[in-house]
């Protein structure tokens, strides 16, 4: 492919006079919103959104969830030249899609070899910023899809380019590619090879895109793949994608001491939710086996483990031990972040009687990463610290729990998290009434689905 002229302004010693401030965007999530204004159009077609790492993705996450879409990523990595790497000569992307400078292979004078030698090195960095990125969730399936294509701002234009090949591979039938600020000439080029092009604007002199934001600080890995994992946890599955397996396993806690769980993980998992029982139950409880099944089938990973030995649940006052069980949560959760199937995924906490006071005083440990906790007949009130809890908050009690409810409540004010409390009518204490258990599943499943777009809101209501 012969290099072509973007209006991209590349030489240092020609800075824009001026930049417009009323075009200047605030963060790579502000261009993002405003892009999806623009994008509303495409809503009715289902697209999904994919966003160039790493730049792109922040953008692109804001787009997604505008338009309620799936989140991917196409991975695109410069093919440098052999004595300087960071002399791109082309632009490598997943399933082998790549694009080279005809002009700089001649000019370095490289052979067929050594070409293909640094594509295959190339692949090789590829291949680990996937596996860094999606961990072990597969790629949104885009056959027969409409595929909305985003960066944070479009240069020269090879990265795209190559995106678009790689988006044809995977089976799009219709991209739509789409960018905060273009180079004029390179939204020209590209609309050959794009269906569609988007832009908020395309000035006659881009200089670079980083002009165009007011904090255009780097977007790092772990960025990228939290927001993956975020828009996992958000995008409702399709029938039929959850395919659980089922494994028994031994989770250590501390020196020589393990306990016995139960992971069931579906084959698109959105999310991890963790349960932590309380008042001498165990991972048998079939309230809480009947909860974990109905967030399987909507899609969410469960663990299910005894937060207690059995010659522990003998003595009573284990029970009520909140910073032990809380211990026990907080070891079980980072074993999790170590695994290769579930270690990315948004982790929520499911607590029933103490296990919710345990689920409470885990997240509110510095650098706890919860991102949500729900709470079933549960004890807040025993938790320790309940003003630092920051994950977002459910609260489920039955009406006729009085006690309980009274507790819940006083609970609730002293969170400083987003929370809410769901009063099932009339549900005793163990949800052993008709259907209390399906509104307790339907109100954690809402909850885990909201998460993305409510943190940002405090909410206080019954």
């Amino acid at each position: 492919m012969h290099e072509r002229q973007t209006g991209a302004v590349t030489s240092i010693e020609d800075p824009p006079v001026f930049v417009p401030s009323a075009v200047r965007f605030q963060d790579r999530h502000d261009a993002g919103r405003r892009l999806a204004a623009l994008l509303e159009p495409f809503r009715d077609e289902q697209p999904v959104v994919v966003g160039i790492p790493r730049g792109g993705v922040p953008v692109a996450a804001e787009v997604a969830r505008a338009l309620g879409a799936p989140l991917d990523i196409a991975v695109v990595r410069k093919i440098g030249a052999p004595q300087n790497p960071e002399y791109a000569i082309g632009a490598l992307a997943e399933g082998g899609v790549h694009v080279l400078s005809e002009e700089a292979v001649r000019a370095l004078g490289l052979s067929e070899a050594q070409l293909q030698g640094l594509i295959a090195r190339t692949g090789r960095e590829l291949g680990e910023r996937l596996r860094r990125y999606r961990g072990a969730r597969e790629p949104v399936e885009l056959t027969g899809r409409t595929v909305i294509l985003i960066d944070d701002g479009l240069a020269t234009g090879s990265s795209a380019l190559a995106a678009l090949g790689s988006l044809r591979e995977r089976g799009a039938t219709r991209v739509i590619l789409a960018v905060p600020v273009a180079a004029p000439a390179s939204v020209q080029a590209l609309r050959d090879y794009a269906d569609e092009v988007v832009c908020v604007e395309m000035p006659d002199d881009l200089w670079a895109v980083g002009y165009w934001y007011e904090d255009f600080q780097p977007t790092t890995d772990d960025e990228v793949a939290t927001l993956l994992a975020e828009s996992a946890w958000a995008t409702p599955q399709p029938p039929g994608a959850e395919d659980p397996v089922t494994s028994q396993v031994s989770i250590p806690v501390g020196p020589d001491l393990s306990l016995s769980g139960e992971l069931t993980v579906p084959r698109r998992a959105r999310g991890i939710v963790v349960f932590a029982h309380g008042s001498g139950s165990s991972r048998l409880s079939p309230r809480n086996r009947a909860v974990a099944q109905a967030l399987s089938d909507a899609g969410f990973a469960t663990l299910l483990f005894d937060l207690l030995t059995p010659s522990e649940e003998l003595d009573r006052t284990n029970v009520f031990d909140i910073p032990l069980l809380a211990t026990r949560l907080a070891a079980a959760s980072a074993w999790l972040c170590e695994r290769e199937d579930v270690g990315r995924l948004p982790l929520g906490y499911f607590g029933a009687s103490t296990g919710a006071a345990a689920a409470l005083t885990a997240a509110a440990e510095p650098g706890a990463k919860v991102s949500a906790v729900i709470s079933r007949g549960g004890r807040p009130d025993l938790a320790r610290n309940l003003g630092a809890v920051r994950a977002p908050t459910l609260l489920i009690v039955g009406s006729a729990d009085h006690q309980v409810l009274e507790l819940n409540r006083e609970a609730q004010r002293q969170l400083r998290c987003p929370s809410e409390l769901a009063v099932v009518p009339g549900a005793t204490h163990l949800f052993e009434e008709p259907g209390a258990l399906e509104q307790v599943s339907r109100l954690a499943i809402d909850w885990l689905d909201r998460q993305t777009t409510t943190t940002s809101e405090e909410i206080h209501h019954e």
